[in-house]
Order: structure tokens, then C-alpha cells, then sequence
């Protein structure tokens, strides 16, 4: 078992600070806008990580990528806590000769293998799905 360590320092009002095992810092914020909401930031973690991995995948399936993506969209429960009940992640691969079957194959690996958050957040209840899109670029 790993061990990680993270801080949230309450600034003023309904600001903090958020320190990340790495060090670095995160402005965490119920105006938005001065920083992210907690909820927000669960969601560009996933997005994160999702990307993070479709990008190692296709790297390492010799895709010539020239960007990569993710747009997600999702949904909230009404009542609290306002979790997220389903959330849509769409990929838009950019590059040369990008495979349909390697994308969807990236996507698939990552979503049932590798992405921590997407695995504890569909654990949790939360519905998730993928779709994505390609689109011609220079590399």
C-alpha cells in the first residue's frame, strides 16, 4: 500500500488552499471565480487520469499524436449531497493516421484497467461512458 499525503489550509470565507503530495498548490474556492470547487476538481481529476492514460496507450501503439483531449460532462444529484450520478467523457485525438480500433482500445484500458479515479468513482455508483473523435492533424 502506497501512503500520500496531502493538506487543504482554509485561507478566508470559503477559500483554501490545497496542497498536492507533490507539492503542488491548488486554489479550492466556492466562488468560482477565484479557484475550483471541491466537486470540480474530482472531475478534472478524472479527466486527468483518463488522459493521462489514453495518451500513454496510443504513445506507446505508435499513433502520431498531435493533441488529445477530454471534455466531460456531467450530472449531479439534485439533493445532498450533490454527487455526481453520470458523467460522459469525450476524447478528441488529434494527429496522423490515428486508428480508430487504438483509440477505442486506449479508452477501454483505461477506463477497465488503469484509471484509479474512474474505477472508484464507477465503485461508488457513478455512471461513466466514453466516447471520441479524430481528427486530422499535422504531427
Amino acid at each position: 500500500m502506497t501512503e500520500s499525503t496531502a493538506s487543504v489550509t482554509w485561507q478566508e470565507n470559503k477559500a483554501f488552499i490545497g496542497v498536492a503530495p507533490s507539492g503542488h498548490e491548488v486554489q479550492i474556492d466556492a466562488d468560482k471565480e477565484k479557484g475550483a470547487s471541491p466537486m470540480e476538481l474530482v472531475l478534472l481529476g478524472l479527466g486527468g487520469c483518463a488522459s493521462y492514460d489514453v495518451v500513454s496507450i496510443l504513445q506507446k501503439s505508435r499513433q502520431e499524436l498531435v493533441d488529445v483531449r477530454c471534455v466531460l460532462t456531467a450530472n449531479r444529484a439534485e439533493t445532498i449531497p450533490a454527487v455526481y450520478t453520470d458523467i460522459h467523457l469525450h476524447f478528441i485525438v488529434s494527429g496522423q493516421n490515428i486508428k480508430d480500433k487504438q483509440v477505442e482500445k486506449a479508452i477501454h484500458l483505461s477506463a477497465e484497467k488503469y484509471c484509479s479515479a474512474s474505477r472508484m468513482l464507477m465503485q461508488g455508483g457513478v455512471n461513466i461512458t466514453h466516447d471520441f473523435e479524430i481528427v486530422a492533424g499535422e504531427v
